[in-house]
């Protein structure tokens, strides 16, 4: 008799009903973790684990695997150093208004817009200093240098190309 495919939905449910409760209930959070139209069940099979004193994914969801120190500590998703009041002010305020808010959409997934915003601030940080560097005295003597070697590395590719040529005329 050969072994249903993995791809069979009857094999996949066999298999996460042999796994312990708590380990059943780690799979389902991982596997509705940032699915809008899941959410309740999100939220459920979290409340469930936490009433088993597990805060996270068990060891052992997928067998020989260590979890990484730190993972699924918290409960709620604490703050973030780049919104203010954390990650979950931020949905709560979206969920509140409807829309996005913060740059989080309501399932906290960074918005579009924010990321574009984001990427512009660092290219504009970065073209700054960028300028302000070459405003310092080290970093004019550096651009000299530069334009210096510049210089050295035409005329000698100039030197080469004309003794190249001057061979070429006997």
């Amino acid at each position: 008799m050969s072994e249903p495919s993995a791809g069979d939905p009857g094999a996949l449910a066999a298999r996460l009903a042999a796994l312990p409760d708590e380990q059943l209930l780690a799979v389902l959070v991982v596997a509705t973790a940032g699915r809008e139209n899941l959410a309740p069940l999100y939220e459920a099979v979290t409340r469930l684990l936490s009433e088993t004193g597990q805060s996270g994914p068990a060891t052992g969801v997928i067998p020989g695997t260590d979890m990484p120190p730190g993972y699924g500590a918290a409960a709620d998703f604490g703050s973030s150093s780049q919104v203010t009041g954390g990650i979950g002010a931020a949905v709560a305020d979206s969920a509140a208004a409807g829309g996005t808010a913060g740059g989080y959409t309501s399932s906290g997934v960074p918005t579009f817009g924010s990321l574009r915003d984001k990427v512009e601030r660092r290219i504009g940080t970065a073209f700054g200093t960028r300028e302000l560097d070459r405003q310092t005295p080290a970093g004019r003597g550096a651009e000299q240098q530069w334009e210096a070697r510049e210089q050295a590395a035409r005329e000698r590719l100039e030197q080469i190309r004309t003794s190249l040529h001057e061979g070429e005329g006997s």
